[in-house]
C-alpha cells in the first residue's frame, strides 16, 4: 500500500489529542485464567491420527486406490504431524494418498496461494510425506433436491477412490447450529473451493447454514467415496485434546457431540461486560473471520443470524495482522479503531475475495485508522459514554485464540480477586509508551 495512502487514512495522535484532551487511563494488571487440561502430547499426536484414520471403513475402497485427504487454513496445533499420521495410516492400508487444500476461497483463491497458505501452516509435501494436489477446478456432483443447488466438489479429490475430510470442530463464527465449524463444514465449504464456497454463502442468506450444511453433507456423504474424517479438537490453550475417526455412520450427530464438548472447554475472554477491548493481531490463522466473534460478541454482519448473548463490549481497538495471515484482514470491521500497522498490512484483493465468498463485505470496512496505541486507547475510552477513568472496564489480549493471560484494569482486577476462576499475576500498574507504541509486551503471545 502507497506510504501517500496510509498518509492521507491514518489520523495522527495529535488530531485525536486535541479532540479528546488527555483523558487519565486506567492502570493495567495481568489476570490469569485458571484451566484444567489434559493435552495429547505433542509426541503422541501423529501417532493418534494414524490410529484415527485407520479407524475408518475402507472396506469399499479398491486395493492401491486413491485417497484425498483434506487439509485447511485453519491455525490448527500440530497441523502438519496429525496430516502427517493421517497420511502414514493410509498408505500403512495400502492406498495413496494426497493432499488436498480444502479451504474455500482462501489464500486469494488461487491454487499457488491455497498451497502456500498450507506451506504457512507448516504443510508441505516434504513435512507429510506425500503430493498436495492444489487447483481451484472443481466438478458438480449433484444437487439439492428440493432448492436445485448445485454441488460444487474441488475435481482432484472428487476423482480418487475414498475421501478423508480432517478439521478442527469449534463454535463458528457466523451461526450458532447442531454442527458448525468442522468435518462437515470443511466437506461442503472447504472443498467447495471458491465457487462452492460463494454458492453456500449466497444460499446461506435465505437457506441459514445451519440448516444448509448439515442437508449437504448428508447429500454429499451418500454421493461421494467418504469414507469418515478425522476430527479434531483443542483444549483452552489450543493444544490438541482430541483427535478421532468419525465414520460416515453417525457422522452428523458425532460430529455434534465433538461441539458440545468444543463449547464447553471454548476460551473466552473473563469478563462478560467491559468498555475497551484492545486486541493485538487478528487472522485467519487465528478464526475465520479473523477475530472470533464469539469471543467479542459480534457477528461480521451475517444476514438472519443473531448476535452472541454475551459478552457485551463498547469499543473494540485492533493493533495489527498476524504474519500467517498473509494480508487477509477479514473481520476488520467488527473493530471501532485500528492501528495504522493493520493498514499497512492488509492485502485488499484476498481480504475482498475472502468477504464476497463469504457474503460478508461489511465485515471488512476500514473503521478509523489511529497512528499509535496511545492514540486508539485513548480514542476508544472517548467513545464509551460516562464512565469514571478509575472505573473503566479495559482488557487487552494477544488475539481471540490465546486467552490464558490477559492485561486488566484495575477495577477488573478487583473483580478477579472474588472469583475462583481466575488469578490476579501482576498488579496494576500505569500504562507505559515508548513513542506511541505500548511498552508492555503482548499478554499471551504464543510459544
Amino acid at each position: 500500500m502507497s506510504q501517500q495512502l496510509l498518509s492521507d487514512l491514518v489520523v495522527p495522535e495529535s488530531v485525536i489529542r486535541e479532540t479528546c484532551g488527555d483523558p487519565p487511563l486506567p492502570a493495567m494488571g495481568v489476570v490469569e485464567h485458571v484451566w484444567e487440561t489434559d493435552p495429547i502430547p505433542d509426541e503422541d499426536v501423529e501417532g493418534r491420527a494414524f490410529d484415527a484414520v485407520q479407524s475408518l471403513p475402507f472396506d469399499d475402497v479398491p486395493a492401491g486406490g486413491s485417497v484425498a485427504i483434506g487439509a485447511g487454513s485453519r491455525g490448527i496445533a500440530n497441523l502438519a504431524a496429525i496430516v502427517r499420521g493421517v497420511v502414514a495410516g493410509v498408505r500403512d492400508l495400502g492406498y495413496e494418498p494426497f493432499v488436498v487444500p480444502a479451504m474455500g476461497s482462501h489464500g486469494g483463491a488461487t491454487a499457488e496461494g491455497q498451497a502456500e497458505k498450507l506451506a504457512t501452516l507448516g504443510v508441505t509435501e516434504e513435512s507429510v510425506g506425500c503430493e498436495i494436489r492444489s487447483s481451484m477446478e472443481v466438478v458438480q456432483v449433484g444437487e439439492t433436491p428440493e432448492r436445485g443447488v448445485p454441488l460444487h466438489f474441488d475435481a482432484n479429490a472428487a476423482a480418487a477412490d475414498a475421501l478423508v475430510p480432517g478439521n478442527r470442530g469449534k463454535p463458528h463464527t457466523d451461526y450458532d447450529g447442531d454442527v458448525e465449524s468442522g468435518l462437515s463444514k470443511m466437506t461442503v465449504i472447504g472443498f467447495g473451493k471458491q465457487r462452492g464456497a460463494k454458492m453456500a454463502h449466497d444460499w446461506a442468506v435465505d437457506w441459514s447454514f445451519r440448516n444448509m450444511i448439515p442437508e449437504i453433507t448428508a447429500q454429499l456423504l451418500a454421493e461421494l467415496p467418504i469414507v469418515g474424517g478425522v476430527a479434531i479438537v483443542e483444549d483452552q490453550l489450543d493444544d490438541t485434546a482430541i483427535v478421532e475417526g468419525v465414520p460416515p455412520a453417525g457422522f452428523l450427530e458425532r460430529e455434534a457431540e465433538l461441539l458440545e464438548t468444543a463449547y464447553d472447554i471454548m476460551p473466552t475472554i473473563p469478563f462478560d461486560d467491559v468498555d475497551v477491548l484492545v486486541i493485538d493481531r487478528l487472522g485467519k490463522d487465528v478464526s475465520g473471520q479473523g477475530i472470533d466473534t464469539n469471543v467479542i460478541g459480534r457477528r461480521p454482519f451475517t444476514i438472519n443470524e443473531p448476535e452472541p448473548d454475551s459478552p457485551s463490549v463498547k469499543r473494540i481497538f485492533v493493533r495489527g495482522l498476524t504474519e500467517k495471515t498473509k494480508g487477509n484482514a477479514m473481520g476488520v470491521g467488527s473493530a471501532d479503531f485500528v492501528h495504522r500497522d493493520v493498514l499497512a498490512g492488509i492485502d485488499a484483493s484476498k481480504t475482498l475475495i475472502n468477504a464476497m465468498t463469504a457474503s460478508t463485505v461489511r465485515g471488512v470496512r476500514l473503521p478509523p485508522v489511529v497512528e499509535t496505541d496511545e492514540a486508539g486507547l485513548v480514542a476508544a475510552l472517548s467513545t464509551v459514554g460516562v464512565v469514571d477513568p478509575g472505573e473503566a472496564r479495559v482488557l487487552r489480549i494477544t488475539d481471540t485464540m490465546r486467552l490464558q493471560r490477559v492485561y486488566a484494569s484495575a477495577s477488573l482486577v478487583e473483580e478477579a480477586r472474588g472469583r475462583e476462576d481466575l488469578r490476579v499475576v501482576e498488579e496494576p500498574e500505569a500504562v507505559a509508551f515508548d513513542d506511541g507504541r505500548f511498552v508492555a509486551a503482548s499478554p499471551d503471545s504464543p510459544s
